[in-house]
């Protein structure tokens, strides 16, 4: 983050041997910076998507956060994440 090569929120970042599995529209979340926290990691999906279904769940949750972005759902995402981390000892 300090480095400018992260952000503090926006869509985790996925290894790229799983872009052929991306459909055009998905591609879109390579070409932002990848966060820490995420829309997607408040809501659930945290941790390995060993599975096509929890690869398309975390998808899902990173176009809709790139669709509704806004300063106030950073801050609304960083609040949950710190609340979450007070309570889930397996968030991470």
């Amino acid at each position: 983050v300090l480095k400018g090569d992260m952000s503090l929120v926006g869509p985790r970042p996925l290894l790229m041997k799983y872009l052929p599995y991306y459909n055009d529209e998905e591609r879109i979340r390579f070409s932002v910076r990848p966060g820490i926290t995420g829309w997607a990691q408040v809501n659930g999906c945290r941790g390995e998507t060993e599975t096509l279904d929890k690869m398309k769940r975390r998808i899902d949750f990173d176009l809709e956060y790139l669709r509704r972005w806004s300063f106030l759902l950073d801050l609304r995402i960083i609040l949950r994440t710190i609340g979450l981390m007070r309570r889930d000892p397996n968030a991470y």
